[in-house]
């Protein structure tokens, strides 16, 4: 990919917590580029940075000090909406913790970001049912969470993060609340949507969920300590 803009780039990233009259650096200089259609884990253990610097690609928080570009575009020059617009239509999200409106089915859950889209989505209706049917829940659209299993109000959320199209999915920790059965089938589905052409990243402590990614990152104390290509990927039987 030598020669080709990053998708997402890094620059000197920092990023500084103060607890009382305590600093704490939770990234600490940290360079990284993702090109297009990669899937990347991003491995350590707790408090290595890792969260932190998902939490800087996704928009949701600012750095100390450096720079990040999504598609060319430096974050620290876009407004408010313009960086709400870049969560929207560019970025989707999938978290441990479902967060699932308990009292909508699935159709709902997957039809409500789709209501507030300022992009072209085109028929909404069509677009979540299209959304739920990707993820094998196309006969489980009328079924609010409590009625589905763990695995399937993961894709229930994996779903409504497709909604928008994203450019990039990224997911933190998406199986930790998982079964060993359900997590492969959830990073099989993160296997096929990533040969669909979205880029993923995904942020895990498990080795065992790292298998299934391209590349794999490992952090510690705010920095990289190892950036490698992995292609012996894992795939659950029958997958």
């Amino acid at each position: 990919m030598t020669g080709t803009r990053p998708l997402i780039s890094c620059r000197g990233l920092t990023k500084v917590y103060r607890m009382g009259d305590q600093e704490v650096r939770a990234l600490d200089g940290v360079d990284l580029d993702i090109h297009e259609g990669e899937f990347v884990a991003i491995m350590g253990p707790s408090g290595s940075g890792k969260s932190s610097l998902m939490n800087l690609i996704g928009a949701l928080d600012r750095p100390s000090s450096g720079e990040m570009w999504i598609n060319g575009r430096a974050l620290s020059e876009m407004s408010r909406d313009e960086l709400a617009d870049l969560r929207n239509e560019t970025l989707g999200f999938v978290f441990q913790q479902f967060n699932l409106l308990a009292r909508q089915d699935a159709f709902q859950n997957v039809r409500l970001p789709l209501r507030y889209a300022r992009k072209e989505v085109g028929d909404i209706d069509a677009r979540a049912r299209e959304c739920l049917e990707l993820v094998g829940l196309g006969t489980r659209m009328d079924h609010r969470p409590m009625q589905l299993s763990g695995g399937q109000q993961q894709r229930v959320a994996i779903a409504r993060a497709l909604s928008n199209r994203p450019r990039i999915l990224l997911a933190d920790e998406p199986t930790g609340a998982l079964d060993t059965k359900t997590t492969d089938e959830i990073m099989n589905l993160m296997q096929d949507l990533n040969r669909q052409g979205i880029t993923i990243v995904v942020i895990t402590h498990e080795a065992e969920v790292a298998e299934y990614a391209k590349r794999q990152i490992h952090f510690r104390d705010g920095r990289i300590e190892t950036d490698t290509a992995h292609t012996d990927l894992k795939r659950a039987s029958g997958g």
